[in-house]
């Protein structure tokens, strides 16, 4: 059972309604988290290179020779079993460091790919999911996120003809799975727990099984070649997630960091983070990312708050009423669970020798 007082970020108060995060940001490889204590975060959320994907060849075969050498030869299901070999070392770190009944969530899409004569599929997702139960997490529910494809003449093979044409993969898969058989336990009556609620609405719809409201993320990197090396997730994806599978004060780990987007919104809901990539070059990124919390932070806090008097101005139209009252805010809830949800906004970055501190404060109420 969790106490409060174990979290020391929630409970270190600049004011008496503000709260400290922690941010660490490490150029390292994954696949040995050696700055990362065993049992010490409660989240992880992360997209790896995907494998058989054209664009991670280079950085598979520079982990493992034997890839290039399947690919040149066009043995494609070899190369995907050792691709997800090197993945798998990831996996095996991800276990040692997630306390019991944490959570871990892997972005991953699967991958289509036509070796010399051979077309086919490769599914990343289904060949996760194995690891991870090798290991011993329990999967849950998946989500289907639908990632738009641009190009207008977006199908493959041949065309109009059939038989010979196929479907194309517009949509990832966001797999989540417990550390261990329970779930982790809190003691009655949690602050930081029930702090961390979520709307009654937002329940609704970030618990469907499919989501349809989350468009890709355009790059805004100015360099080429590192644009051409990322493959960023939208910012809402990983902080939905955070505010789904998390509370504060927990730690929230990305061992593929990549542009930071994970470490942006753990900052943003007022959690800690730790962000690891192999190249400095993202990791520098990761660090100028952190300086826009103060702004995404109140712009996302404000965004749900918007949702949520419109739901209840549209609730109220409808001749439908509410039982419970926020605390905080000058609105009703749907349920008991609602009453002590509190937001909280970052005001200040500080870089330390390990990292960033980020002062957050309780956003007002009305």
């Amino acid at each position: 059972m969790e106490h409060d007082l174990v979290h020391s970020g929630f409970n270190r108060c600049r004011e008496c309604t503000g709260v400290q995060s922690t941010h660490r940001v490490v150029t390292g490889d994954s696949r040995s988290l050696e700055e990362v204590d065993d049992d010490s975060v409660e989240l992880v959320v992360t997209s790896p290179p995907y494998p058989m994907i054209e664009m991670w060849d280079d950085v598979f075969s520079e982990l493992d020779v034997g890839v290039r050498e399947h690919l040149e030869v066009a043995e494609g299901e070899a190369a995907f079993e050792r691709m997800h070999r090197e993945l798998d070392r990831v996996w095996t770190e991800v276990e040692r460091v997630l306390v019991d009944g944490g959570v871990c969530c892997v972005n991953v899409g699967d991958a289509t790919r036509k070796l010399e004569d051979s077309f086919r599929v490769y599914q990343n997702h289904s060949r996760v999911i194995d690891a991870f139960e090798e290991l011993g997490f329990q999967p849950l529910p998946e989500v289907l996120w639908r990632k738009p494809v641009n190009s207008a003449a977006k199908f493959m093979g041949s065309g109009m003809l059939p038989p010979n044409a196929y479907v194309t993969l517009e949509h990832e898969y966001i797999l989540v799975f417990r550390n261990g058989d329970t779930p982790r336990e809190f003691e009655p009556g949690s602050k930081r727990r029930y702090e961390s609620a979520y709307f009654w609405e937002e329940r609704n719809s970030w618990f469907s099984d499919v989501w349809t409201d989350i468009t890709g993320e355009s790059q805004t990197l100015e360099d080429d070649e590192l644009r051409d090396r990322s493959a960023a997730y939208p910012f809402e994806l990983p902080y939905r997630l955070i505010n789904m599978y998390s509370v504060y004060g927990d730690t929230v780990l990305d061992p593929f960091a990549g542009t930071g987007t994970t470490s942006l919104a753990a900052a943003a809901a007022a959690r800690d983070s730790v962000g690891v990539d192999l190249e400095r070059e993202f990791t520098e990124v990761v660090r100028e990312r952190i300086h826009e919390t103060p702004a995404v932070s109140r712009r996302a806090v404000e965004d749900r708050l918007d949702a949520h008097r419109k739901f209840v101005q549209d609730r109220r139209r409808s001749g439908e009423g509410f039982d419970y009252e926020s605390e905080h805010y000058g609105f009703p809830v749907t349920t008991k669970q609602e009453k002590q949800i509190r937001f909280y906004v970052a005001d200040e970055v500080n870089e330390v020798e390990d990292g960033f501190e980020v002062g957050h404060r309780a956003f007002p109420g009305e």
